[in-house]
């Protein structure tokens, strides 16, 4: 006879907060392993990863650039779970995003700085909505499942954006696959000098706040709640569930665009395949080890930008491969979502 068994109870309230931290944690703890395989000492490593960032101001700089993108997706994530809508296409939404910056940036030429940035934006957070409009639809009108359908369409824009580049928007100046430059008009302005950090940090802060006031200061946020936490019972007590998912994936879709126009408008200035390295992906991370909370996200975007920085600085000082900060990002995920399941569950005496 097993003198143990498995029942299900929540975890206390004090547990909940420090589940990032112990995800944090469990994550090194598993990924020493593999640092230990390439006969570095995990503790030398983690310093690189962690510490060597912040110790000048160039790279303290550059985690805030990492960490912008990840905000965004991460927030934009974080309003479609809300309301139970799972869109895993933030990736999808991003790169439609860039390809608007893009594509508007090059027509903007003869307008000030003060039209063709708000253009940009705007144009940008309508492409994302666009683009999440389509499985939205499929999941609101016909019950489609939009895992399935938000993932489909991250590969229905990556064959777009190379079409593109590869053809009508192959940059004639170098023949490469980018697109042309977007105009001098149009391109963020730096936060701090003789840095990478632009506008797009500022606007990120800007819509992680509004989403925290949509979520816990307004009917719509209400909505959205119920709405995640029970559609039936939400239906019963009023609520226009589809309305209401509709309207969370649109934004949500919007708001991940808004990342693509920042690293289009803030630091490459033309449109390339390799945008982001994976930023709407990444977002899902942000969003889950955040636990859903825009104060949490934004720590969370923080951590993982600390995170993309240190992989290049482990790189470089031990010869670790830099996508350890990759495998970093992907454990973390895994072990993040274990530990959201396994507080649920206890262990006790038969």
């Amino acid at each position: 006879m097993i003198p143990w068994k498995i029942e299900r109870r929540p975890a206390p309230m004090w547990v909940r907060p420090l589940i990032p931290l112990i995800s944090i944690v469990l994550t090194f703890l598993l990924t020493g392993i593999l640092i230990l395989a390439e006969q570095v000492n995990p503790f030398e490593a983690y310093y690189y990863f962690l510490i060597a960032p912040l110790s000048s101001r160039v790279s303290a700089i550059e985690v805030l650039v990492k960490a912008t993108p990840l905000l965004l997706t991460g927030a934009a994530v974080t309003f479609a779970f809300a309301a139970g809508y799972w869109n895993i296409g933030a990736e999808g939404q991003f790169l439609a995003g860039a390809v608007a910056a893009a594509g508007l940036g090059m027509v903007v030429q003869e307008l000030p700085a003060v039209l063709a940035i708000p253009i940009l934006i705007l144009g940008g957070f309508a492409a994302g909505m666009l683009w999440a409009s389509i499985p939205a639809l499929l999941k609101t009108r016909l019950e489609i499942d939009e895992v399935v359908t938000t993932l489909l369409m991250n590969t229905i824009i990556l064959f777009i954006i190379s079409f593109l580049l590869n053809g009508a928007w192959r940059s004639p100046v170098s023949g490469w696959p980018q697109s042309p430059e977007i105009a001098a008009s149009a391109v963020f302005p730096k936060l701090i000098e003789r840095s990478r950090l632009h506008l797009g940090f500022l606007l990120a802060w800007i819509a992680t706040g509004a989403i925290w006031v949509i979520l816990r200061r307004t009917p719509l946020g209400l909505r959205m709640r119920a709405v995640g936490l029970g559609k039936e019972a939400a239906r019963f007590a009023g609520v226009n569930v589809r309305r209401t998912m509709l309207t969370a994936a649109l934004v949500s879709g919007g708001i991940a665009g808004l990342a693509g126009v920042s690293e289009v408008a803030g630091i490459h200035y033309h449109l390339i395949e390799a945008l982001g390295s994976g930023a709407g992906y990444t977002g899902i991370i942000v969003a889950m080890l955040g636990g859903l909370n825009p104060l949490g996200v934004s720590l969370a975007a923080l951590f993982i930008g600390l995170i993309q920085t240190g992989a290049q600085s482990v790189s470089r000082a031990l010869g670790v491969p830099i996508y350890l900060g990759n495998v970093v990002e992907a454990a973390l995920l895994l072990v993040t979502l274990s530990v959201l399941v396994l507080q649920n569950y206890r262990i006790r005496r038969a």
